[in-house]
């Protein structure tokens, strides 16, 4: 969310692209809803043009749908409609579920300061908990922020060979947020919005400090366990993606050479509370269908969560949930939210009515060729748009996700 950013290759790493769904062709004939062909066969471009695999849930008017296309890993194999992914920010969901719980048990409340619960930080008095939760606090990403010139001001090391070298690094959350302290603040607290991750992983502490247990542990108890989520997990600094999962794949050039680097692997704990949750398509359906049916939160603090800050025509953000009207052809407002880690992109949202979760893994393709980037860009539209739209064009833009996560 946020820059629109024409080239995927960068987007995928740093901060957000918004895809214009207005471009995409509409179907000549009536799409074939019950068998989702339309769907399946963007499904099957999409992993022609750049992506490894991809899995998709569908819920509608005619029930559940699960498929998937493209290669379990890159020398082959099938990918699993039940596979485990990285799901990124999505993750920031569940946080803020759990502090909002929080708030209802009257352990703080929206408007206090956070220094007031966290003052080891020294944090601007002004940062509420709602800034937080909503990206308006003005601190800066810690995992990198783009210049005004398309560059970035880099954080915590995510990119290139300085990434595959610290894969496996394990980050403290007091040395993610010292990260994002040491550079000067975006803007004065309240007064503008910019997604940044160093607000959830002070989330994820507020959770700590008032209840004397890791935010992973509340999450299971408050959220996994009550709902059945066993296909979910927070990994810690556990590197490990159980199965079945698809790989996903990091390229990056060095030298001038394309290099390909299999990510399943990786240490977590630099998306933490940010982006540290594995889950399942199926999970993530059930957790936002509770979420948004007041099963886990009371009607007014859900009502708070779901007050979205309008940061375009048709794309705000809540309190952890992102918000996207699509148009009335398209099913209009969706609530969910994205996410992105090196090799795996991941998108929840529903309207009610219809519900879509799908993973996507990133393969081997130069993401920083234009060209490549543009073709990857328009086949994901073309998914988006055939599993929303009712054979019509999308009101433009639809979210890609944000970088983590």
């Amino acid at each position: 969310m946020g820059a629109f950013i024409r080239g995927l290759g960068s987007a995928l790493l740093v901060g957000a692209l918004t895809v214009g769904l207005a471009g995409a062709p509409a179907s000549a004939t009536p799409p074939d809803k019950v068998g989702h062909a339309d769907l399946k066969a963007a499904m099957a471009e999409l992993a022609r043009s750049g992506a490894a695999g991809v899995q998709v849930r569908l819920h509608d008017e005619h029930g559940n749908w699960t498929g998937s296309a493209g290669v379990r890993e890159l020398r082959g194999g099938t990918v699993p409609t039940n596979g485990r992914f990285r799901v990124g920010s999505i993750t920031k969901t569940f946080v803020a579920t759990v502090l909002l719980q929080l708030v209802d048990e009257g352990a703080l409340a929206l408007d206090d300061p956070a220094a007031g619960y966290l003052p080891e930080y020294g944090l601007d008095q002004r940062i509420t908990v709602r800034m937080l939760l909503q990206h308006t606090s003005g601190l800066f990403n810690y995992t990198g922020e783009p210049r005004p010139d398309g560059t970035v001001e880099p954080g915590i090391p995510l990119y290139g060979k300085e990434f595959v070298k610290n894969q496996y690094h394990m980050y403290a959350p007091e040395e993610l947020v010292g990260v994002a302290l040491s550079k000067p603040a975006r803007f004065e607290p309240g007064t503008s919005w910019s997604y940044s991750n160093t607000n959830y992983i002070l989330a994820g502490q507020l959770i700590e400090r008032l209840t004397g247990t890791s935010y992973a542990k509340q999450v299971r108890q408050r959220i996994l366990r009550p709902l059945g989520l066993r296909e979910t997990t927070l990994p810690g600094a556990s590197p490990w993606l159980p199965n079945p999962h698809a790989n996903g794949y990091y390229t990056f050039r060095d030298k001038g050479k394309l290099k390909v680097v299999d990510v399943s692997t990786v240490n977590p704990t630099w998306a933490g509370a940010a982006g540290e949750i594995i889950s399942t398509t199926r999970d993530l359906d059930t957790f936002l269908d509770a979420l948004l049916d007041g099963e886990l939160l009371p009607a007014g603090l859900l009502a708070e969560m779901r007050d979205a800050l309008p940061l375009g025509p048709t794309d705000g953000y809540g309190l952890g949930l992102q918000t996207l009207d699509a148009g009335d052809q398209c099913g209009g407002v969706y609530e969910g939210h994205t996410g992105g880690m090196h090799g795996y992109q991941s998108f929840l949202f529903s309207n009610g009515d219809k519900q879509f979760t799908m993973s996507l893994t990133v393969g081997d393709a130069d993401l920083e060729d234009p060209a490549t980037a543009e073709r990857l860009a328009v086949a994901l539209n073309n998914v988006l748009v055939a599993a929303l739209c009712d054979g019509a064009q999308a009101r433009t833009p639809m979210l890609v996700p944000q970088m983590a996560a």
